[in-house]
C-alpha cells in the first residue's frame, strides 16, 4: 500500500469509521461504547414543536443504539419539549435522552438568518461552530418520520471516502419535475439539485474545510436570488466543492415529489421508504393523505403499546381508506409499509433472541447491511 493511501486511511476513514457505535459498525459491542449515542439534531420554531415530539418519536422506536436529541428551540417552547420529553416511559428515558439548546446565530445577523425562508431553519448552517464538541451528527426538518433504525442511516458514514464531509438525497429524480433547473437563479449541485431535509454532517470535517466561512460569502452574492434559503445556500455551496458531498438515494428522503404525480423513486420502490419527509405540510392537511394517515398514526402510538397492533396496522388500514386510495401516493402505499414492515420483523427476531439467550445470526441483526 502506497505511503499517501494509508494516510488517508489512518487520518480520514478510520476516525470516521470508530466514531461510529458498534451496532452502526455490525460488531460486537464493549460496555463502553453500547453507551456512545447517536447524535441527532433538530431545529423548532413557531408552531413546529409537536411535530417534532412525533419525529422523535419515530427515531426512538426502531433505534437500538442510545441517542442523544440535540434540539434547538425558541426559548419559549423549552419548558413545552422538557414536559413532553420527560413524560416518556423511563426505561426510553434510559436510551434516549435529549439536550436543549437556544437559537443562536454566531455571526450576527440574527434576524435576518432566523427568517431565513422557514423560521430558524438556517440555524443548522451554524451548527459547526455552535457544537464544538460533536464530531458528527444526523440533522432532519421537523416534517420527518423515521420508518428504519437510525443505526442504519448514520452507518453512510462509513461509505464517506476522504473529502466528503455530508450527506444529501437528491430534490427530484425526473428533470421533467425538477425546480432548480427549471427556475433556480443560482449555482446548485449537480443536474437536479439537493433536497435538505435529512442530513449527515460531519462536523469536524466540516469545520476543517472552514464551510461557514465559505457561506457567508455565497449568501451575500445570491441573497436575492435564493428561493429556499439554507437548502438553496447548500446548493451554491456543493455546486462548487462536488467532492464533499456523499448522495444517498430517495428512499432516506422520501417526499410527495416522489409520488404525487406518478411514483418516481426507484430506491424507495425497491426497499421502501426509510425515512419520510412531509414537506408542505402535507401531515397536517389534506393535499396528501397517505402522508396525513402515516403521520396520525405515528402521532398516537404510544410507547407502551403493541407495534403491530397500534401502530402498524392503524397505518395499513388508514391507507386503505377510499381517499387515500384514489391518490396518487395512496397508490404507491406499500411503499410506506414496506421497511415499516421489515423492520418490524427486525424487532421481533431480537426481542426473541433476547428471551432465548441465543447469539444473533446475520439475518436477524438489528443492522441492515443493504443500505
Amino acid at each position: 500500500m502506497r505511503m499517501s493511501n494509508l494516510r488517508v486511511i489512518l487520518f480520514f476513514v478510520l476516525p470516521c469509521i470508530l466514531l461510529l457505535s458498534c451496532v452502526q459498525r455490525g460488531v460486537d459491542c464493549t460496555e463502553e461504547e453500547k453507551l456512545r449515542p447517536i447524535n441527532l439534531v433538530v431545529v423548532a420554531c413557531g408552531d413546529r414543536a409537536p411535530e417534532t415530539i412525533t419525529l422523535l418519536k419515530s427515531a426512538t422506536i426502531f433505534t437500538e443504539s442510545p441517542l442523544l436529541f440535540r434540539i434547538f428551540a425558541e426559548e419559549e417552547l423549552h419548558a413545552f419539549f422538557t414536559e413532553k420529553l420527560l413524560a416518556w416511559p423511563t426505561h426510553i428515558l434510559k436510551r434516549a435522552q435529549f439536550k436543549i439548546y437556544p437559537v443562536s446565530y454566531p455571526r450576527g445577523n440574527q434576524y435576518e438568518w432566523k427568517k431565513l425562508f422557514k423560521t430558524c431553519a438556517s440555524q443548522r448552517l451554524f451548527l459547526p461552530e455552535l457544537l464544538t464538541d460533536v464530531d458528527s451528527l444526523l440533522y432532519v426538518d421537523t416534517d420527518v418520520l423515521f420508518l428504519r433504525s437510525l443505526d442504519d442511516i448514520v452507518r453512510h458514514f462509513t461509505r464517506f471516502n476522504s473529502t466528503q464531509l455530508a450527506a444529501l438525497a437528491p430534490e427530484h429524480e425526473e428533470a421533467n419535475m425538477g425546480w432548480y433547473n427549471r427556475f433556480a437563479r443560482h449555482p446548485y449541485y449537480g443536474k437536479l439539485g439537493l433536497n435538505s431535509g435529512v442530513m449527515l454532517m460531519n462536523l469536524t470535517r466540516l469545520r476543517g474545510v472552514k464551510f461557514i466561512d465559505k457561506i457567508m460569502p455565497y449568501y451575500e452574492t445570491y441573497r436575492y436570488n435564493i428561493t429556499w434559503g439554507d437548502q438553496c445556500l447548500l446548493n451554491i455551496y456543493f455546486h462548487f466543492y462536488p467532492e464533499q458531498l456523499y448522495e444517498y438515494d430517495c428512499s432516506w428522503n422520501y417526499r410527495p415529489d416522489h409520488c404525487m404525480y406518478g411514483s418516481n423513486c426507484k430506491g424507495a420502490e425497491q426497499k421502501g421508504s426509510s425515512v419520510v419527509h412531509g414537506c408542505r405540510r402535507v401531515f397536517h392537511n389534506e393535499k396528501e393523505p397517505a402522508f396525513r394517515a402515516l403521520y396520525n398514526a405515528m402521532d398516537k402510538y404510544n410507547f407502551e403499546e403493541d407495534l403491530e397492533t397500534h401502530l402498524y396496522a392503524p397505518i395499513v388500514n388508514a391507507l386503505e381508506v377510499d381517499d387515500v386510495k384514489r391518490s396518487y401516493c395512496g397508490q404507491s402505499s406499500w411503499i410506506f409499509t414496506k421497511m415499516l414492515r421489515k423492520q418490524l420483523d427486525r424487532l421481533a427476531a431480537r426481542k426473541a433472541e433476547a428471551q432465548s439467550a441465543t447469539p444473533p445470526s446475520p439475518t436477524e441483526t438489528m443492522v441492515n447491511d443493504e443500505l
